[in-house]
């Protein structure tokens, strides 16, 4: 039976380190209250004018090709997957092409909007493709470019200390080896509540969600009349256009879905979690990891985590982390890895890997 596996997988960050000291300059905060809420020690920020999602996920996309032992013009589809395009539209998919220079083969490009799960949905979309014998190199990015958007002032503190820049990929492959590959992935989603976490401007909503939504859901937006106009100065002044968090609302659905994910993933195999080699969860915040952790009874040595050095960097934390885990040797040739997300949306979803 041809199933899917990850036949290479590269990541970059940035050299641009930015410290919780650091972001003491622009914002009301401490070191201290940082590490406690987050886990976070500092973050990468990418170079304004020469970086991008797109370039920074050509570089983790180079080394991932190299790695698959494959040519660029080898790859026959594309992933990406982001929650901070280069622009609103196009898509990222197709840039990336084009950074690659692989336009010439005219590839399909497909992107992916869900955020923090994002390289989680796009890997279970490459895998089948690849079981059904589709595409035989399928390139899959999640790369993010955080420090554009943030509110880099007290008022915005709360979400802006928590995100950082850079960028995973990974080439998935065909393999009939039974002992190898994706063994099964699950996604989910509930809209109900996907104001909680969310930029809702810049949009296309004509103001819906400051009228409806938004008072419904506390906010604090003010009921206004912006028409139809997709931005303008009101909106600017004050900070609609910057990501709205309620955190503790976040981190209750975190928990409670990390598990349950994983969960399903390891009944739908017939394994356990004393099966799990690696757990590499979406690096949302340290707190969180911790408490899946100790639900599951895992181990120190069978989680990965890099938020400290890393920050969130939302659709990329999974490919970037499980890279460090490979190039670490803690992902050996046998290794049951688990992969879990949860974001806005919300979505939801996990993936079980025989590598």
């Amino acid at each position: 039976m041809l199933k899917s596996k990850i036949g290479g997988i590269g990541y970059y960050v940035p050299e641009n380190i930015v410290t919780n000291q650091d972001l003491l300059r622009v914002m009301d905060t401490s070191d201290e209250w940082i590490q406690e809420r987050t886990g976070i020690l500092e973050r990468r920020y990418g170079k304004k004018f020469e970086e991008t999602p797109a370039t920074m996920g050509a570089r983790a996309a180079e080394i991932a090709i190299e790695r698959a032992g494959i040519n660029k013009e080898e790859i026959d589809f594309i992933i990406f997957a982001t929650l901070s395009p280069d622009y609103y539209f196009p898509g990222c998919g197709v840039l990336l092409q084009r950074e690659l220079g692989i336009t010439k083969t005219e590839i399909g490009a497909l992107d992916v909007r869900n955020q923090c799960s994002g390289f989680v949905y796009g890997l279970s979309v490459a895998d089948q493709f690849i079981k059904t014998g589709m595409y035989k190199n399928i390139l899959l990015v999640g790369s993010e470019m955080h420090s554009m958007g943030l509110d880099f002032s007290t008022r915005g503190r709360n979400v802006t200390v928590i995100f950082g820049d850079g960028a995973g990929a990974v080439v998935l492959q065909p393999t009939e080896d039974e002992n190898q590959g994706i063994l099964t992935t699950h996604l989910h989603s509930d809209g109900t509540y996907a104001e909680k976490l969310a930029l809702i401007s810049p949009g296309s909503h004509g103001a819906y969600h400051f009228n409806k939504m938004a008072i419904e859901t506390d906010f604090g937006f003010p009921d206004v009349e912006f028409g139809e106009m997709f931005v303008n100065p009101t909106m600017i002044e004050n900070a609609y256009t910057y990501p709205v968090m309620e955190g503790q609302f976040v981190f209750k659905m975190a928990i409670q879905k990390f598990p349950e994910v994983i969960m399903e993933a390891l009944k739908k195999t017939g394994l356990t979690t004393n099966d799990i080699d690696l757990l590499v969860p979406h690096q949302a915040n340290l707190r969180i990891s911790q408490f899946v952790q100790a639900k599951l009874k895992l181990s120190d040595d069978k989680v990965w985590n890099n938020i400290q050095r890393y920050g969130n960097t939302t659709a990329a934390s999974i490919p970037i982390a499980l890279c460090e885990a490979w190039e670490a040797g803690k992902v050996k040739a046998g290794d049951l890895v688990c992969l879990a997300a949860f974001g806005s949306g919300f979505t939801w979803g996990s993936a079980l890997i025989r590598w």
